[in-house]
């Protein structure tokens, strides 16, 4: 007996070791960088190499040869929408990202195989969605870990994509079709469209500089259906009517906002409204 009980207890110090794994951090550490530009939806995941002192372009990676852009897997790229990189048209869809550094410009790939180590074993040429070339900026400072990023994203129609590392940095402008998606579900909705489906298409047509005149339809058929105590549609529809240069019914809309943001205590409401019925009666 005392045997076997000495023999279990050599087994579990032989095993137990083999059941642990030593965690260390990586020398090139994941990152994701999620964005929304208007109503397209963007995710990056991509590993962060490091200089770590050494020569970068031109030596570490090559000119004229495909490279990773990064570290480890491929870069993963994905949008939920069709969107335009300098220009050109992307499909919506999930893709790997390859690059091909020079010094002066860079060729930057979406390429349909996704599933990649590295570079894929052999390039082929049918797999390309995209190829865009763009000219390289060279940095003052040090850029230490391989970075993209996401830049001067405006207006819901565009944004800037960059790629940083060592001292130099490249910048594709990326261009979502908001308005095409907004406008093609405003004219789906207003088949049958309820107050809020109104009250929403008159805000965007406001908010993005359309058509007044039709926002200015939709928003009052919102405050019909809804009701006076609805004192933010009124607000909207005194908004729109100031655009408009319709002073006096943009008072009359704001009194019935003010009314009504009194009544539930809305303070912030009833100090908008009282600011711009006093700047619209100077008109």
């Amino acid at each position: 007996m005392k045997k076997l009980i000495l023999s279990l207890s050599l087994s579990m110090l032989i095993t137990f070791p083999a059941l642990s794994q030593v965690k260390s951090p990586q020398p090139s550490p994941a990152a994701e960088v999620h964005q929304t530009i208007g109503l397209s939806n963007f995710k990056i995941s991509y590993s962060r190499p490091g200089v770590k002192g050494r020569t970068v372009f031109g030596d570490l990676v090559p000119y004229g040869k495909v490279w990773r852009t990064g570290a480890n897997k491929a870069v993963q790229f994905t949008v939920d929408t069709d969107i335009k990189v300098e220009g050109k048209e992307l499909k919506g869809g999930h893709y790997a990202l390859f690059t091909v550094p020079n010094k002066d410009s860079w060729d930057v790939i979406w390429y349909e195989e996704t599933e990649i180590w590295g570079t894929p074993s052999e390039w082929v040429d049918s797999l390309e969605a995209l190829r865009v070339n763009v000219k390289t900026q060279s940095l003052s400072n040090l850029v230490e870990s391989f970075t993209i990023a996401w830049e001067d994203v405006s207006n819901g129609k565009s944004g800037i994509l960059s790629l940083s590392w060592e001292k130099t940095k490249v910048s594709l402008k990326v261009e979502v079709p908001t308005d095409e998606i907004a406008q093609a579900s405003i004219e789906t909705t207003m088949a049958g469209p309820t107050h809020s489906d109104y009250y929403r298409a008159a805000s965007y047509y406001l908010e993005a500089g359309k058509d007044l005149k039709q926002a200015h339809e939709w928003i009052s058929k919102a405050c019909e259906i809804r009701g006076e105590e609805a004192y933010w549609y009124f607000r909207k529809k005194a908004l729109i009517e100031a655009e408009l240069g319709m002073y006096k019914e943009a008072i009359a809309s704001a009194e019935i906002s003010l009314k009504n943001a009194k009544a539930k205590g809305n303070d912030d409401y009833v100090k908008m409204n009282e600011a711009s019925i006093a700047e619209w009666k100077k008109k």
